[in-house]
């Protein structure tokens, strides 16, 4: 996999809307009725860092639809919430029981079991209320939210527990479970997005279609990282999930396969684009991004 070029990654990761995006998500964590310890470790959580790929997905699928990016932003930070969350519930030793998170000790190792499960649980209840403050159809942000963390928690169990359907192949398996576990926020931070923009129906179902390719394909591309590339670069743990006998896009299509699927999904994900015309710029960058990202 080639990486991203470093104009891309500027244009898709956009200091400014990122700045937006850390002051809006620090002003929650501030005005948050909470302990100062707790406040303590959901900022731990929250503003340690990350790509902030969600909230910038509903940034851009808002303006994509033509509205401003600021009247998505409240949105925007709801769903960062609900991925900081799962991420924090991920780590524990009852799940993944991973040590590290975007290059620093996970939050169960730096404040402790108890607080890292409180702390997920914080941030959660602070995204709905972020979702309830968004100034577009805070109702329907809330509905699309709690929908889609539903899904996300459903995929973490099939992933962790399994429960299959014994007749169900590992292709569908691997489908049901990158569709929940990571698809299902990705495509909720672009439908926001495109509610907050009050996108026209045949724009919103392009978005839509858009985030379910993308979310895969963010997923497989997770994948090959996972097997090909060090702990050092990523900034966490990897090859746990193979070690693990998870199923991952490699484990099933094998590496080439798998980035054969990776060009088969930006391929279909960047035709889907054109009906939304010039205003898919942004997400025409974001999806030649993801394919090549190397971390």
């Amino acid at each position: 996999m080639m990486r991203a070029p470093p104009a891309l990654e500027n244009d898709v990761l956009c200091p400014s809307l990122l700045g937006e995006i850390e002051v809006c998500l620090a002003r929650f964590v501030h005005d948050a009725p909470y302990t100062p310890a707790l406040r303590t470790a959901v900022g731990y959580a929250l503003l340690g860092g990350g790509k902030r790929l969600r909230p910038m997905l509903a940034l851009r699928c808002c303006e994509a639809s033509g509205a401003s990016t600021k009247d998505a932003l409240e949105a925007a930070a709801a769903v960062e919430m609900v991925h900081a969350f799962s991420l924090v519930h991920d780590d524990l030793p009852a799940l993944d029981n991973d040590q590290m998170r975007r290059g620093k000790p996970t939050v169960h190792v730096a404040f402790g079991e108890a607080m890292a499960i409180l702390s997920g649980d914080a941030l959660l209840a602070l995204a709905m209320h972020a979702a309830c403050s968004t100034p577009r159809n805070p109702a329907r942000i809330a509905h699309e939210l709690t929908n889609a963390t539903s899904a996300m928690i459903t995929g973490q169990v099939y992933d962790t527990l399994g429960g299959f359907p014994e007749s169900m192949a590992p292709r569908e398996r691997l489908h049901l479970v990158h569709n929940h576990k990571t698809g299902a926020l990705i495509r909720c931070a672009c439908r926001i997005g495109a509610i907050c923009g009050d996108a026209r129906a045949e724009n919103f179902a392009a978005i839509d279609h858009w985030g379910n390719l993308i979310g895969l394909m963010f997923q497989a591309v997770d994948d090959l990282l996972d097997v090909t590339q060090s702990a050092v670069h990523v900034g966490k743990a990897v090859g746990k999930d193979e070690n693990a006998g998870k199923l991952t896009y490699p484990s099933v299509y094998g590496i080439e396969a798998t980035r054969h699927e990776v060009c088969r999904l930006r391929k279909e994900a960047l035709a889907t684009l054109d009906s939304l015309g010039e205003r898919a710029e942004h997400l025409i960058a974001i999806t030649e991004y993801l394919a090549a990202r190397t971390r």
